[in-house]
């Protein structure tokens, strides 16, 4: 296998994708996500990149609408929860150890066609970054791991035409306990779906400083 690539899209593209790309605020409730479109946004999902390739989290996909209806007053019952095709709980790892380590450096051997003790400095230094850490720290590191996967998730709805919302506007300890979550913990929601044709939201342009206000070339 190459390691490089060529650009599936050119610059023009991209860009109009992102413009066109919102928070929806209303969905089409009628309109469901095709299976083949949301298996390849959780693919996607699964190829986030993470710190040290940890992948400390899990993604809980809602669609059962009981689920739903049980979420959205701890969500205070914004429209999205409800209206949305799919309901993804980004969830960070509450805890990570030296089993977590050795499992991952195990996958990397059988992937890598690496032998395990190859990669006996690499695990030592993981593990001697991540039991340095208070759990509440490392569960705040973990938190922002679980960002990176959702910038991931919004980007990918994009590139398919599907339109999504990050939302942090939820009670995260009721989504774990409806949920049965004990060694995750809910971080950040996102609701996604096709918007529906009134959401003014939709058609407003973006309002994004100059890039000179924003970026420094040194």
């Amino acid at each position: 296998m190459s390691n490089t690539f060529e650009p599936t899209l050119d610059g023009e593209t991209l860009l109009r994708v992102l413009n066109a790309r919102y928070a929806c605020k209303k969905f089409d409730s009628s309109r469901t996500i095709p299976d083949d479109i949301w298996t390849t946004i959780e693919d996607a999902l699964v190829l986030s990149p993470s710190s040290y390739g940890l992948q400390p989290w899990k993604f809980i996909v809602v669609t059962d609408p009981d689920f739903k209806e049980e979420l959205a007053p701890h969500a205070w019952n914004q429209p999205q929860i409800m209206s949305c095709s799919h309901l993804v709980v980004f969830c960070a790892r509450r805890e990570l150890g030296g089993d977590d380590v050795e499992n991952l450096m195990n996958l990397t051997a059988q992937v890598r066609g690496l032998a395990a003790t190859d990669l006996h400095g690499y695990a030592s230094m993981i593990g001697s970054s991540i039991s340095n850490m208070s759990p509440e720290d490392l569960l705040n590191w973990n938190k922002r791991q679980v960002y990176v996967a959702l910038e991931q998730f919004l980007m990918s709805c994009a590139l398919l035409g599907v339109d999504a919302c990050p939302m942090e506007g939820f009670v995260p300890a009721k989504f774990d306990e409806i949920l049965g979550l004990t060694d995750v913990a809910a971080t950040v929601i996102a609701t996604a779906g096709y918007r529906a044709v009134d959401d003014k939201y939709g058609s407003l342009p973006k309002v994004r400083y100059d890039k000179s206000d924003v970026l420094e070339h040194r």
